[in-house]
């Protein structure tokens, strides 16, 4: 991909035999084109790459239509049964929440070894032809507070594909009915709760219990730990007030461990309903992740897509 397009190098999409695709590599505007191919690299296994040229501006007329000053090729092969390796490897490293790193040799130099195959398996990977890629597992989320703010903002990270656990000390609130976006949903002790294996290094933790007591508990344990990410829902005298009583029993967060805490959480846009509260949030922990500092669009001078 050079220029401006939609998505970035990497995207994907699984075109089904009855025409019906799963993910994407566009805004909608090349998969019309790419299913039609598919169907063909379906009936005769050969791949293809398909090559997009929107820098033109007689492809607004003539072209694919996207206006968008940039080049785009899509490489399509086929999924054969039994399933290959690189596949099988994908869904346990996607299970064990790991990085699974694969090549595309879409190069015609390649010959059989034209396609997707995991990364360790070729015996070089310089030359042309070839994408490198890493596969990340889905961004984790873990909720210390099952309170019907906490709905919205779970079904919402998951509808951008987060893998999302639900703690509270309450066995009432902490249900799977409450929360089906959920992968885990957990009732116990809040420090117990803290300590679970669902919470790791790369997770982001937001606390919102709105119960002083189990937000203190948690936050004993989850000061002291690695995170990606530590969010507080509140005002920012609550969460003081917090600290200062943990500080006075001893639990003082790192540097690094404040540079990542978020209190109150969120970024302001200025809505108040538990549904608005849920967007400010998983907006920052998208500008967390993503090293952003958040602004509108059209103030930013450099390419979207750094």
């Amino acid at each position: 991909m050079t220029g401006s397009t939609y998505r970035r190098p990497g995207a994907r999409c699984l075109v089904l035999p009855d025409g019906r695709s799963i993910g994407s590599i566009s805004g909608g505007c090349l998969e019309e084109d790419v299913r039609l191919r598919a169907r063909e690299v379906l009936d005769h296994g050969t791949p293809q790459l398909a090559h997009y040229d929107t820098a033109s501006d007689d492809d607004v007329l003539w072209g694919t239509g996207l206006g968008c000053g940039g080049t785009v090729r899509v490489f399509i092969e086929r999924l054969s049964e039994p399933l290959p390796r690189w596949v099988e490897r994908l869904r346990e490293q996607l299970r064990a929440r790991r990085a699974t790193e694969l090549a595309v040799a879409f190069g015609e130099s390649w010959g059989d070894r034209r396609g997707t195959q995991l990364r360790f398996e070729l015996p070089d990977t310089a030359g042309p032809g070839l994408f490198l890629d890493c596969v990340e597992p889905p961004p984790s989320l873990a909720l210390f507070g099952a309170g019907d703010d906490a709905q919205p903002l779970a079904a919402l990270a998951r509808l951008l594909a987060w893998h999302v656990s639900v703690f509270d000390v309450r066995p009432a609130y902490a249900t799977a009915a409450r929360f089906p976006e959920a992968q885990v949903v957990h009732a116990g002790a809040a420090d117990e709760s803290a300590r679970h294996p669902e919470v790791r290094a790369d997770s982001h933790v937001v606390v919102m219990s709105h119960r002083y007591r189990d937000d203190r508990e948690a936050l004993r344990v989850l000061l002291t730990r690695q995170l990606a990410y530590l969010g507080v829902l509140g005002p920012r005298a609550r969460t003081e007030r917090l600290l200062m009583e943990l500080a006075g029993e001893g639990v003082m967060p790192s540097a690094e461990m404040r540079n990542r805490l978020f209190a109150p959480v969120g970024i302001d846009l200025g809505g108040a309903s538990p549904e608005t509260v849920a967007l400010s949030i998983v907006a920052e922990l998208q500008a967390v992740r993503t090293n952003r500092r958040p602004s509108h669009l059209r103030d930013v001078a450099r390419p979207i897509h750094g």
